[in-house]
């Protein structure tokens, strides 16, 4: 049996182990049109990829260096990766070698655990005394950093990830940012709009709905 066959029946397998919350992509790094690296996908919907699409930035970069170091590629498990549409994925990928030691194929395991950190969150505020509810606020060393932060912390207030945000839990987050002055530092206002994915004139309606 081919090496791609035998990749495709393990995708499939832990697809339907694992259900439809479980992504699993297979890459050719060998493929004439690197644009187009995915030649298998099961659960697909987690990322809205298909077959035929391109690579993410790491499998790129595997792909230009395909002929060079191959042994330079480790797997990778659990790491923590974000969608555009703000899905939290939890990750392995595992680079596959032929038999003169060249890489082939990358298989990438993609979990979607948006939901489950919702359900972390509300057991740790459950659990958790009132006491030691409170976090420290960690130092910042920029505006950039403080803004990173701040918008952290208007989700953990709203408690679901933005790829599960109506326009209520929305609003209720831009309002935390305006209040907490967010929207004074430089550029703040692109950054938040597109990470909230509304437009800029969407997001003043926004801190203005209560005026």
């Amino acid at each position: 049996m081919k090496r791609l066959d035998i990749l495709k029946q393990i995708a499939h397998a832990l697809a339907a182990q694992f259900g439809p919350d479980c992504e699993i992509v297979i890459h050719d790094l060998k493929t004439k049109d690197p644009e187009h690296s995915i030649v298998h996908i099961e659960n697909g919907h987690v990322t809205n990829r298909s077959v035929g699409e391109g690579p993410s930035d790491a499998v790129f970069d595997a792909i230009r260096h395909t002929n060079k170091n191959p042994g330079d590629f480790k797997d990778r498990s659990g790491y923590l990766m974000k969608t555009s549409d703000g899905k939290i994925l939890k990750c392995s990928t595992s680079y596959i070698h032929d038999d003169d030691g060249s890489l082939h194929y990358v298989f990438g395991i993609n979990y979607d655990i948006t939901r489950l950190t919702m359900i972390e969150g509300a057991l740790h505020s459950l659990v958790t005394p009132l006491d030691q509810k409170e976090k420290p606020k960690e130092i910042t060393h920029s505006v950039n950093d403080l803004l990173e932060h701040l918008i952290e912390e208007s989700v953990a207030l709203v408690g679901k990830p933005v790829a599960l945000m109506n326009k209520e839990d929305k609003v209720t987050a831009i309002q935390f940012l305006n209040d907490s002055g967010a929207f004074l530092i430089t550029k703040s206002g692109d950054k938040v709009a597109n990470y909230f994915g509304i437009s800029k004139y969407t997001l003043y309606s926004y801190i203005d709905v209560n005026k």
